[in-house]
């Protein structure tokens, strides 16, 4: 991509974020394409190719905390982080196999040394690039990162005060991530975006908690996103006792949860990040689980994790390993446009990964759950 085209996208983005009335047109001419290309596929899978547009990468699994829910740094790809050189090479055949937007995570992407080299080298080769961190660190960061490039940061969020302690397994962390945003925006305002995603699990789903997290966001004007308690994902642990997911008993808390939410987005839609179709969906995903059978669209995504494998997804669709093969060569050949039809068709352990996206390019969930951005 030439420095030019770089800088045209750039200024592109920027002025829709200045006029949401286009931006909003745009994302619905979008969805309304996207529809009927699903459509097309649902009635001939053998159509379905790999379209990479988005990529995340865990560059290391180390991480700072020992959240209940997650199994990083310990059960799940221990000791490993991508060495800077591949880093920056799988960057580049990204950005040449089409890839428009790269997320940066870990475990922990803060404790990676070079994450701000990452950054930059990420944004100079055009794509739009974000971090998501537990914020502990931000503070002491953050400065290198600026100066890298980084304007968009994504917080995992799971409690309020002790909640958010017992949750992540030390007390004093959410002290911690306090005084980390303080400092974030004392120093740099608004220059920053900052969403905080919050975790929908069985302990934070009341509205004692929501009400905490909604004064949390406005005390430090965060963006606002949830996240879903996992059923598949290969390093979500169940909890101690498999106490993180829902019950039948606890759909009528559920229902009153969402419907704030709901209300929340209907009085403040500046401060979400998600359509309402996608906050209405949260019960039937919370229950249902992989019974839900909306077509995934995981064939525009790319994960990568810390000891250098790619996969189609979060989930499942190895593709190969970085330490074996280039990017270039593991993306758009056969075994990628064959990974892709089978996450189209579902043939996986099945997810809520990208919801909001699925229901607005599936015909039947775009009108069971509502059209509205």
């Amino acid at each position: 991509m030439s420095p030019l085209r770089i800088q045209i996208e750039r200024s592109l983005r920027a002025a829709l974020r200045r006029m949401p009335s286009v931006k909003s047109g745009i994302l619905r001419a979008g969805e309304w394409r996207d529809r009927r290309r699903h459509a097309a596929w649902e009635r001939d899978p053998s159509r379905v190719r790999a379209l990479p547009r988005k990529m995340t990468v865990a560059i290391t699994a180390a991480c700072d905390q020992r959240c209940i829910g997650c199994k990083y740094g310990r059960d799940f790809m221990p000791g490993h982080a991508l060495p800077t050189e591949l880093a920056m090479q799988l960057l580049e055949d990204a950005r040449d196999g089409g890839v428009r937007s790269v997320r940066l995570y870990g475990g922990e992407p803060l404790l990676h040394p070079d994450l701000p080299s990452m950054v930059s080298r990420s944004l100079d080769l055009g794509m739009s690039t974000y971090i998501t961190t537990n914020g502990i660190l931000l503070d002491r960061r953050i400065d290198d990162l600026y100066r890298a490039g980084l304007r968009a940061i994504t917080i995992g969020y799971y409690g309020h005060g002790d909640a958010y302690d017992t949750y992540v397994g030390a007390k004093g962390r959410f002290d911690r991530l306090t005084e980390s945003l303080q400092y974030v925006r004392s120093r740099y305002g608004s220059k920053i975006g900052i969403q905080l995603n919050y975790l929908i699990m069985r302990p934070s789903c009341n509205l004692e908690a929501l009400e905490d997290a909604w004064r949390f966001c406005e005390s430090f004007d965060l963006k606002f996103n949830t996240d879903l308690i996992h059923y598949s994902l290969p390093y979500f642990a169940q909890g101690r006792d498999n106490d993180l997911h829902f019950g039948d008993d606890d759909r009528d808390s559920v229902r009153a949860f969402v419907d704030r939410l709901l209300e929340l987005r209907q009085t403040f839609p500046q401060r979400f990040t998600e359509a309402a179709s996608s906050l209405r969906s949260i019960p039937d995903w919370l229950f249902l689980g992989p019974e839900i059978k909306i077509p995934c669209d995981a064939y525009k995504l790319l994960w990568v994790g810390a000891d250098g494998t790619v996969q189609l997804c979060y989930v499942t669709f190895p593709l190969g390993n970085l330490h074996e093969t280039r990017l270039r060569d593991l993306i758009r050949g056969p075994r990628h446009h064959d990974a892709a039809r089978g996450a189209f068709c579902l043939e996986c352990p099945g997810c809520h990964c990208e919801r909001q996206h699925r229901i607005a390019k599936h015909a039947p969930s775009y009108r069971r759950y509502g059209s509205d951005l």
